[in-house]
């Protein structure tokens, strides 16, 4: 029996429009913002005005099969969730941005498999809406704040041994885990050892998990800036 890829059956699938997706859920397309044809991020100001209405029913998926990786959790969630729709309940799914870290790695992609995933596969497992791109590019530029602010005198007197906000990069690259980095002469800064991390281990990604909107986002990261021991 020959077994159709997933990534085969994925691009074979006709996609309704992200605001046809919308409309059935209950979203208003002026709630919609677009990313291209096939997804889109929902406004706050919709979430938000959802506070009234009566809690859903919630059906949490967790790792259920013997795998060392633990795969199966959005296959079956995916499944779960069309065969909800299938009989008529008013279903959706929920599940995490995928990584680049596991998705290169044994682990594989996150959205889902045969004909029990999410589409366009691609997009949702490479780069999506962008938001890990904006946590990386946040969180290594408060890395550089750091050395620039050490380069320029060190008014904090920030102990070079001790420099503990590594950089972040959203793959599995084993070279970058351990590096020394600011060689090259005096323009360079200070040589030290440092790392990646992955993007996913970002203390920016754990503040805006926890943000509740723009300003808490900005205060959040205020008080991170100001307590860190690197500061």
């Amino acid at each position: 029996m020959t077994v159709t890829p997933d990534i085969q059956i994925a691009r074979a699938a006709r996609k309704r429009p992200i605001a046809e997706i919308g409309a059935a859920l209950g979203i208003p397309p002026e709630h919609l913002l677009p990313y291209g044809h096939d997804k889109a991020k929902v406004s706050r100001d919709f979430i938000n005005g959802l506070e009234a209405r009566p809690d859903g029913k919630l059906i949490l998926v967790t790792a259920i099969n013997p795998t060392p990786a633990g795969e199966g959790k959005t296959t079956t969630t995916v499944g779960l969730g069309d065969g909800l729709s299938r009989i008529g309940r008013n279903a959706a799914i929920c599940i995490r941005e995928a990584s680049l870290e596991p998705n290169f790695g044994m682990k594989g992609g996150a959205a889902g498999g045969g004909r029990a995933q999410i589409v366009p596969m691609e997009e949702m497992n490479l780069h999506f809406t962008g938001d890990f791109h904006a946590i990386t590019s946040a969180h290594n530029l408060l890395a550089a704040m750091i050395d620039n602010h050490i380069h320029w005198g060190n008014e904090e007197q920030i102990d070079l041994r001790r420099v503990v906000w590594r950089r972040v990069i959203d793959m599995n690259d084993r070279a970058l885990r351990d590096i020394v980095c600011s060689l090259g002469g005096v323009s360079n800064g200070f040589p030290r050892e440092t790392g990646f991390d992955i993007t996913v281990a970002s203390e920016v990604m754990a503040i805006l998990y926890l943000a509740t909107d723009l300003d808490d986002l900005q205060r959040r990261l205020g008080d991170m800036i100001g307590k860190h021991p690197a500061w």
